[in-house]
């Protein structure tokens, strides 16, 4: 069914986890393309942070509620807020998460509940309370993923298991909603590794800093996939050709995609610094609201193979262009 999205700067959008990395990468581009934004996280001292400098910075409309998705209230009362701002929603992005590195044996099952409570619940209470404004005036659920919806890696097994459990829900509410007939877009974004303070934040069961492995992407990049989605119906975007790889691989040949993270995973994950064991699992680390992490490696900036998944026809064009001028250099070197 083809449903009518916005434009970005007549929409208003509802964030979640918008105080670091991809989720407060889309609060700005949102912002700056003339979105009004509405945030969460759960520290009130980040969100307090982050919406002046939009205002100020940027120019941009926004408003914000604090609290944790795991909770059901705070979600309802997110949606009221946006309401009582602006009028209605237009696209609700779940982004919130956390993660944990450590074997599963190891990994405590309060942790472990901890984790499916934000990246899993979280995304359900979002999901049906934006739902219940999205069903009678229309629009886009965008939910975030992994590159780890599709496959999975070790020492970040409930992780892992997490964005399985998302990947199933969403995929299943977008087929009701279909059934339905509803005027809603269900996305599942699904972001390769990227440069985000991710590793910094997550529960750390190691003797070192965990880091994550290449190919990764600049925040930035998985903003501008959200947004496109927001105005545009895909179903599902896979950013970063690294999860188009891991995806195929775990497809076609998963014996062999095991034996290639056995070789490198359990290393590549670690660096040589000791661990600092401060993470936010449970709590907020106000106070430094930041886009980037600080992976010491190189950080692709662009993709092409997300570019032809966002807009296949130019890219097609392009790639004919490219060769019809190859073809006609060939025949002009034959001739000569």
């Amino acid at each position: 069914m083809k449903i009518k999205l916005k434009p970005i700067r007549e929409q208003v959008i509802v964030i979640t986890g918008a105080t670091s990395g991809i989720g407060l990468a889309t609060a700005k581009q949102a912002a700056k393309r003339g979105a009004s934004v509405v945030l969460n996280a759960r520290a009130e001292e980040d969100l307090q942070t982050v919406a002046k400098e939009i205002n100020e910075e940027i120019g941009g409309q926004v408003a914000y509620v604090a609290g944790d998705v795991a909770d059901i209230d705070v979600v309802r009362n997110l949606a009221q807020s946006a309401i009582r701002e602006f009028g209605r929603i237009d696209t609700w992005i779940n982004n919130a998460g956390v993660s944990m590195y450590g074997l599963l044996e190891e990994v405590s099952l309060i942790d472990a509940r901890r984790l499916f409570d934000t990246n899993y619940w979280g995304t359900v209470h979002g999901s049906l309370v934006a739902l219940e404004h999205l069903k009678s005036s229309g629009g886009a659920l965008i939910n975030v993923g992994s590159e780890l919806s599709e496959t999975v890696i070790p020492l970040q097994g409930h992780y892992n298991a997490s964005k399985h459990a998302l990947k199933g829900f969403t995929e299943t509410l977008r087929i009701e909603l279909e059934k339905e007939k509803a005027p809603v877009s269900v996305t599942l974004v699904e972001p390769s590794a990227i440069d985000t303070p991710y590793p910094e934040h997550a529960k750390n069961y190691m003797e070192v800093e965990p880091t994550h492995q290449p190919p990764v992407y600049a925040p930035e990049l998985v903003a501008n996939a959200i947004l496109h989605c927001a105005s545009h119906q895909h179903r599902t975007v896979r950013v970063g050709a690294g999860a188009k790889a891991f995806t195929l691989i775990e497809k076609v040949a998963p014996a062999l995609g095991d034996r290639i993270k056995v070789a490198t995973t359990f290393e590549g994950s670690r660096t040589d610094e000791p661990a600092r064991y401060d993470d936010t699992l449970f709590e907020p680390r106000p106070g430094n609201p930041r886009v980037r992490g600080r992976y010491k490696g190189h950080v692709m900036r662009t993709s092409v193979s997300t570019a032809a998944t966002l807009r296949p026809l130019p890219a097609i064009l392009a790639v004919a262009t490219i060769g019809a001028g190859l073809a006609y250099a060939v025949r002009t070197w034959r001739e000569e």
